[in-house]
């Protein structure tokens, strides 16, 4: 398992030592629901039991706060040999604007280009995000795995204002 610094968030506030990057564990699975709650509750994430987050565990990335808490968390779901999404991304509100959703991306990216991933993708309504990390707009249509597993079951299905983001990683 990799444990990796982030940088120390910025301004006189900043806790000393930095979080730490890390793959989650079991353990993180109640604390990975309480963290995406507020997000489920707003309709920006997809409610995931704690059945389904423990039978997905080795998919998130999860970053941790110098007093444990954990502070962020990040997907990588595979689809195919060719695709991976970038799913469930969130991080505490104190914590943003500070580099740690950032780094969970990277980490996640990082995953997919070991595993020779072709694509990641994201759907997301903060495209300006996922620009500053090299992805552009895609078509939804790109990614009929996704629109079968997850976008049928989504509450907003019908009216779906999420852009389609897509990094392309070269073998």
């Amino acid at each position: 398992m990799s444990v990796l610094p982030l940088a120390p968030p910025p301004g006189p506030a900043a806790p000393s030592p930095s979080p730490i990057l890390r793959e989650a564990r079991l353990s993180d699975a109640p604390s990975i629901e309480a963290l995406q709650a507020p997000w489920v509750e707003a309709g920006e994430l997809l409610p995931r039991s704690r059945y389904d987050l423990c039978r997905h565990i080795r998919e998130y990335h999860v970053a941790v706060a110098p007093d444990g808490g954990l502070i962020g968390c990040v997907a990588l779901k595979l689809y195919s040999l060719d695709l991976a999404e970038l799913a469930a991304l969130a991080v505490q509100t104190e914590w943003q604007g500070r580099g740690v959703g950032r780094r969970l991306c990277e980490a996640a990216i990082a995953e997919a280009r070991s595993l020779a991933v072709a694509e990641v993708f994201a759907l997301t309504r903060q495209p300006l995000f996922f620009a500053r990390l090299g992805f552009f707009p895609a078509e939804r249509s790109h990614f009929p795995l996704k629109v079968w597993a997850d976008c049928a079951r989504c509450p907003r299905q019908d009216a779906c204002d999420e852009v389609a983001v897509v990094l392309p990683l070269p073998a």
